[in-house]
């Protein structure tokens, strides 16, 4: 990515405030270090998420809202890990794996990374291309078609430097929660969401829409990509500096997950006082919520709703393709501009659409191929994150490798029970 003039003014902004040269007080302080978790941040809040969220809410009320809330505890911590480990060692997760494993390892983990970031790219632009054609009436394929002409257009920011990408990242993140106040306001859930902090579940199906929404909420292709973002974008090699950039760092991380939370909440509130309170239960794809909410909120509702999947699925489809170019360069140091990767990224969902499959099945789908890359980059980040030859200093300390280990047991395992329950339907 090209470091544009802006880009350098940000960073010497930023370098002032860490060596506390800077007069900038209070919010100001911090604006120049956001950003990087922005990016990841939409892969908590993609097309899976809404159909996850939806479903909850509809079939079980607030009921899972406090899995929702402990799940995106983890996403903190784990990009918290991720960005550490760009910023102190300048480089990213997979050129860690590419540098300190065997090359046949290497390759593997290529290869795997490579179907998991097409596996995540399908489900966020299948979900783009389903939000123009229930909010324009248009066919799958000319959705797809301006699916992949938006995303063009957002990659080409990069071209600008990394301040414009983050900018329009950002403010279609900002879009998805405005369009969930809309949602709220309309929906007008009661205060009785205070119980669904409670933890508890009821039955077998509340169990598996439970891991269903643990599982979705760590996203391999971002682990990687987190790292990449940050591992030059505030350069300096001062030890005392990286420590204070750390901090202003997990400030970044805490807002932008924290804000992915709250939208992820919003989701499964609206779901309820929408679905669930007027004995919609069997709502449990977007298609059918997207028709439910006219005769139930008015048409402004699905149109909220609608702007909402689109903004998802524009901004995380380009952040998949970024994680795509940043896998290949990493592991086996090569790159391919990254307009031909986004072609070769929308055949599959081209396919799909071509063939007549439904999207929000093969949405579904899509989340379960993705499963499997979980425990391939958590993995090697709480390993590299922990050696004191890779992080000096900055190390992590003993308690949050254990509580790392314990998230990454949590997630794999719950994981792992949900590719049970998918292939066996136990």
């Amino acid at each position: 990515m090209l470091v544009s003039s802006e880009d350098k003014a940000i960073q010497t902004e930023a370098l002032e405030v860490l060596g506390r040269r800077s007069p900038r007080r209070g919010l100001a302080r911090l604006l120049p270090f956001l950003g990087p978790a922005f990016v990841a941040s939409v892969a908590y809040m993609d097309p899976g998420n809404f159909a996850t969220n939806i479903q909850g809410g509809a079939k079980f009320g607030y009921l899972l809202l406090w899995v929702i809330a402990s799940a995106n505890l983890m996403a903190m911590l784990i990009q918290f890990l991720s960005s550490k480990l760009g910023i102190v060692t300048g480089k990213s997760l997979p050129e860690h794996i590419a540098q300190r494993w065997p090359r046949g390892v290497v390759w593997f983990y290529w290869a795997q990374a490579e179907i998991i970031a097409m596996a995540t790219d399908l489900a966020e632009f299948l979900g783009a291309t389903l939000a123009f054609n229930l909010l324009f009436g248009l066919p799958l394929v000319w959705g797809a078609v301006l699916t992949g002409i938006f995303t063009f257009a957002i990659l080409a920011l990069q071209q600008r430097g990394f301040r414009p990408l983050e900018t329009t990242i950002t403010a279609l993140v900002g879009v998805i929660a405005l369009a969930y106040v809309v949602e709220l306001f309309l929906s007008r859930p009661g205060g009785n969401f205070v119980q669904g902090f409670i933890p508890r579940l009821q039955g077998s199906e509340s169990l598996l829409l439970a891991v269903g929404i643990i599982g979705a909420t760590v996203m391999p292709h971002v682990i990687y990509l987190h790292s990449d973002l940050t591992k030059s974008r505030i350069p300096t090699n001062n030890p005392l500096l990286k420590r204070r950039l750390l901090r202003y760092n997990l400030l970044d991380v805490v807002v932008a997950m924290g804000l992915a939370g709250l939208i992820n909440m919003a989701m499964l509130a609206a779901a309820v006082a929408t679905f669930f309170a007027n004995g919609k239960s069997e709502v449990a794809d977007i298609t059918t919520a997207y028709q439910t909410l006219t005769p139930l909120l008015g048409p402004l509702a699905a149109v909220a709703f609608g702007v909402a999947l689109l903004a998802s699925g524009l901004s995380s489809s380009t952040v998949g393709t970024m994680a795509g170019q940043v896998v290949m360069q990493g592991f086996v140091g090569f790159q391919i501009p990254l307009w031909i990767r986004r072609l070769i990224t929308m055949l599959p969902a081209f396919g799909v659409i071509w063939l007549g499959l439904d999207p929000t099945s093969t949405l579904v789908l899509s989340q379960v191929v993705l499963s499997f890359g979980i425990p391939f980059a958590l993995v090697p980040l709480l390993i590299f994150t922990a050696k004191r030859e890779v992080m000096g200093d900055l190390v992590n300390n003993r308690l949050i490798t254990a509580v790392g280990w314990l998230i990454a047991a949590l997630i794999i395992g719950l994981n792992l029970y949900l590719l049970f329950q998918t292939f066996t339907g136990r």
